[in-house]
This record gives C-alpha cells, sequence and structure tokens, in this order.
C-alpha cells in the first residue's frame, strides 16, 4: 500500500471536510480535561488503515516493528501503544464518513452477500461482556456464531457499492431495499436475501434480483445469461474473504464497542486501497450489451 498516497487522501479529507462536522456535533459540556493529542487525526487514520492491511495480528507488534522503526520519519509525533488506542476513538465518525467517499459506482450488474462477524469464541458466549445487549447469536452456513452480520453489495469490478452492519440473529432479507437504493440494473444474490414481495418491492425499483428459488417458490426457468451470473456469484464471496482474512475484518479480541466499530471501518478503507481487486474482467462494451442479450 502506498503510505503517501493514503495519507494524502486522509490529510485532505480532514481539512476539507472536519470544519463541516464539527459544525453539526453537539456542544460538549465540561468534562474531565484531555491531554492535547501530538498526533493528528489524518495520521491516526492513516495508521489504522495501514494496520489493518499490514497482515499483523496484534496492534503493539504492528507499532513496535513497523511503525516505530522504518516509519519514524513519517511520524515523528508517534505516542504509546496504549495512548494511540485511547485516541482511535476520536476517529470513529472520520472513518466513517472517509468511507462514504471510498464506494464505487454502479455498473448494472452487482452481487449481495451477508458474512457473519464472531466477536467472540462459542464455549464463553454466556461470561461475555464487550458485547453484551449489543451482539446477538445467529446462523450462517458455517454455524451458529455470537456477533454481527455485514450485508455487504460490490460491483463486477470488486468495489464495494453499499455495507450494513446488523445483529447476528438480523434476517438478511431486512437490509436489501437500503441496499439497493442508488442500484441498476441486475443484482445477484443468494436464497436468503429473496422473498416475494422483496423481489416485486425491488422489480419496481428498476433492479430485477437473480437467485435461485426456494424450496417454498414456484419454480421458474432461468435465461441462461441469469444461470451464467449466478455461477459468478462467488465474486462477492471472494472479497468477503479478503474482507476477513487480509484485512481482519474478524477477530475476537475487542475490548470496546467504540473499537470494534473504528477497527471495522479502517479495514473496509483497506480494501479500497487494494491494488488487484476479485473482478469479472468485463469490458464497457459488455456491460452494455448484457441487458440486450436475448436467449
Amino acid at each position: 500500500m502506498d503510505i503517501l498516497r493514503l495519507f494524502y487522501d486522509c490529510d485532505e479529507f480532514c481539512r476539507e471536510s472536519l470544519p463541516q462536522l464539527h459544525a453539526h456535533q453537539l456542544v460538549q459540556s465540561k468534562g474531565p480535561r484531555r491531554q492535547e493529542a501530538t498526533l493528528s487525526l489524518s495520521e491516526v487514520m492513516t495508521i489504522l488503515i495501514l494496520f489493518q492491511a499490514s497482515g499483523f495480528r496484534t496492534f503493539k507488534t504492528f507499532s513496535l516493528h513497523h511503525v516505530c522503526q522504518p516509519l519514524t520519519r513519517a511520524f515523528p509525533h508517534l505516542v504509546s501503544t496504549s495512548r494511540f488506542v485511547e485516541l482511535e476513538a476520536d476517529a470513529l465518525v472520520p472513518l466513517a464518513a472517509f468511507l462514504s467517499t471510498r464506494f464505487g459506482q454502479c455498473t448494472g450488474l452487482s452481487f449481495i452477500d451477508s458474512t457473519p462477524i464472531k466477536v467472540c469464541h462459542n464455549l464463553p458466549i454466556r461470561s461475555h461482556k464487550v458485547f453484551r445487549g449489543v451482539a446477538q447469536r445467529g446462523v450462517s452456513s458455517t454455524g451458529w456464531f455470537y456477533g454481527f452480520k455485514v450485508p455487504l453489495v460490490i460491483n463486477d469490478q470488486g468495489a464495494r457499492l453499499a455495507v450494513l452492519v446488523t445483529p447476528g440473529n438480523g434476517d438478511d432479507r431486512k437490509p436489501v431495499p437500503k441496499l439497493a437504493r442508488r442500484l441498476f440494473g441486475k443484482l445477484c444474490g443468494d436464497r436468503g436475501s429473496i422473498s416475494h414481495d422483496l423481489f416485486t418491492q425491488l422489480w419496481a425499483q428498476g433492479v430485477p434480483v437473480v437467485t435461485r428459488s426456494k424450496k417454498n417458490m414456484q419454480n421458474k426457468l432461468l435465461p441462461l445469461l441469469d444461470k451464467i451470473l449466478l455461477r459468478k456469484r462467488t465474486l462477492v464471496e471472494t472479497v468477503n474473504d479478503q474482507l476477513k482474512n487480509i484485512c481482519q475484518l474478524e477477530h475476537t479480541r475487542h475490548r470496546s464497542l467504540t473499537n470494534f466499530v473504528v477497527n471495522l471501518l479502517a479495514a473496509l478503507s483497506a480494501y479500497t486501497y487494494q491494488e488487484k481487486k476479485p473482478s469479472l474482467k468485463l469490458t464497457v462494451d459488455e456491460l452494455e450489451t448484457l441487458p440486450a442479450v436475448v436467449f
């Protein structure tokens, strides 16, 4: 990852957008005094995104072996690991706003899937305290888990179009209309993300959904094009795999809800800086001719 490009994007965003964010914040009452941070907010955001894409499993190891020694000249005002964890909370809202500027554009061919995010192992669920009352038990194709779900929509080039975070026991069909608000063309998903009413609603919006039929649904013949697109739905599963294994979207070491959200936003932002994203490698002409193909 190009550190200069990443820092330039974060610094320009903070310079242009932070005054607008501060103008909409509520006035805080006097609270306990906080020491002024030596690291700027853009530097904090840069280090967070670098960590999610670095491959290190713990931030302390990343800070000691990748930031303190090789990047001392790039970050001359570094702080300790415990102090940096305190500064992560200040980057929550700016990271969310920065992530919204990193969305791709709809090309007329989109894929949707939901991936589980475990916050702890199954055995200590009853004694887990960090996410008590927030995370929920859910089930996925790999079994039961305790945590959240992240529904994700991407285009044929692997760029993210929309993303949400829902409880682990949430219905996969509920966030689909919100995720598909700005889409057009075909939307490919699995059986769990469709129902008859939802299909009718999205069809009225001009977004036909392509899925395999459920057992309780009337079996319908699919055009050959839709059958081919369903075979390519593994593209979004590949993106989810990279988010978990490369960008560390999922781990069970969180100690606060705020830092969990910050790390999740940083991981989603780190994915946007990957040079080679999973793609179907379709040209613009091929995308334009897909709806016109007659079978």
